[in-house]
């Protein structure tokens, strides 16, 4: 019988860079850089209610780690160091191996060392905890928003959360489409470089994980302040945009999750900085609305016209 310690050994045992000791002690050690600070991250993610059973253990390893990089990402973060803790109805050496892969993948990627965790029999579960490093008192916060800054958001919304609604049968795509949207739902990429670039030019950021209603809601929260945003010049991809007639696919644009793009506020004065920024990295930074005074968020209809919306995003606890 395989042992918990073989399968350590077997499937997360590397060579860990930066770190003074990884895998095998009872607590890593690790170093932090002088002048930097350390940013710490962890998430949880359960079979049935943030991932399918069924879904592919490659891309699975692949987003239990993306999901954490995006933390990093929104803190400006350099991530360095992850712990993994995974809970295992029974052992599958063949899915370990491709879940394994997935995450090794992307974690080399990003040079982000496994250096802990732990393992365990129970209904599947993946915990991780991720580490980076960040110049001292240079880390985005929620809390930075201004009146007057620009919001801004990376990429494209909708694409993940309108790929969930297809498999939960909510609505229905062409099969095209779905190959185009099904990778941004089980395989997102976690926009750690356009993270750090930020660092000196935006006030405040978040990760789009919970929908971008809710999310720019975290922001205005602990802020202290209010915002207008318009649905006309939220990003949607071309494989989201045919859809928009149907109140799902809307919801997903303003409230879907797991698109896991940056959603930033700046300056007016760096607009131009910011859009020369998104050319050098070949990534779309889209401008949607202002930072406001008055403490609520207001969004915009293509007539200028306000919208009450039903949805806000996603809910742990619903």
């Amino acid at each position: 019988m395989t042992s918990e310690f073989d399968l350590i050994r077997r499937y997360f045992t590397r060579p860990a860079s930066r770190t003074v000791l990884g895998v095998g002690d009872d607590a890593a050690l690790v170093r932090v850089a002088a002048g930097r600070e350390l940013a710490v991250s962890t998430d949880m993610l359960l079979a049935g209610r943030h991932f399918l059973f069924e879904d592919d253990p490659f891309a699975l390893g692949h987003k239990a780690l993306a999901v954490n990089l995006s933390d990093m990402a929104a803190m400006g973060a350099t991530p360095r160091w992850a712990l993994l803790s995974i809970a295992l109805p029974e052992v599958n050496e063949r899915w370990l191996s491709r879940f394994t892969e997935g995450w090794f993948a992307l974690a080399d990627q990003q040079g982000v060392a496994l250096i802990g965790g732990d393992t365990t029999k129970g209904p599947l579960t993946l915990s991780v905890t991720i580490m980076g490093e960040v110049a001292k008192g240079q880390a985005l916060r929620r809390s930075g928003a201004k009146v007057g800054d620009e919001i801004w958001v990376s990429g494209t919304l909708g694409d993940a959360a309108l790929a969930l609604a297809y498999l939960q049968r909510r609505i229905q795509i062409a099969p095209h489409d779905a190959a185009v949207l099904l990778p941004r739902l089980h395989a997102p990429t976690p926009q750690v470089k356009l993270g750090q670039k930020l660092l000196g030019l935006a006030h405040s950021a978040i990760d789009i994980s919970d929908g971008l209603l809710a999310d720019l809601g975290h922001i205005l929260e602990l802020s202290g302040v209010g915002a207008q945003i318009c649905v006309a010049a939220l990003p949607v991809s071309e494989n989201v945009r045919g859809y928009l007639h149907d109140e799902v696919a809307r919801n997903a644009v303003l409230a879907g999750g797991d698109d896991y793009e940056l959603c930033f506020t700046a300056p007016a004065k760096q607009h131009d900085a910011i859009v020369r920024m998104g050319r050098r990295l070949k990534l779309p930074l889209t401008c949607i609305g202002e930072i406001t005074r008055q403490r609520k968020l207001v969004v915009l209809d293509e007539n200028n016209h306000p919208l009450t919306l039903k949805e806000q995003g996603f809910d742990h606890f619903a």
